[in-house]
Formats: C-alpha cells, sequence, structure tokens
C-alpha cells in the first residue's frame, strides 16, 4: 500500500513536523488547525 496524500489534524508543534516529514517524502498533505494564526505558523 503507497500512501499519497495525508490530512493532519493540528498545526503545533507536533502536527508541523509530521507535515514537514511527509511533505519532504514527497507526500502531498492537508494541513488544518482551528487557529488560522497557528495553520499559518505551520505552513512557512
Amino acid at each position: 500500500m503507497t500512501v499519497n496524500k495525508v490530512f493532519v489534524v493540528g498545526s503545533g508543534l507536533m502536527g508541523s513536523g509530521i507535515s514537514q516529514v511527509c511533505a519532504q517524502a514527497g507526500v502531498e498533505v492537508l494541513l488544518y488547525d482551528i487557529d488560522p494564526e497557528a495553520l499559518k505558523r505551520a505552513v512557512k
């Protein structure tokens, strides 16, 4: 089974780290957070 896309809920320390590792591995990442400012920080 190949993972092509992940959806991460929460863009804090863990969520942003998981998202970064997945993106660097070539996986499409969807990131969600209830706090727009936290989401902006994670995307930087």
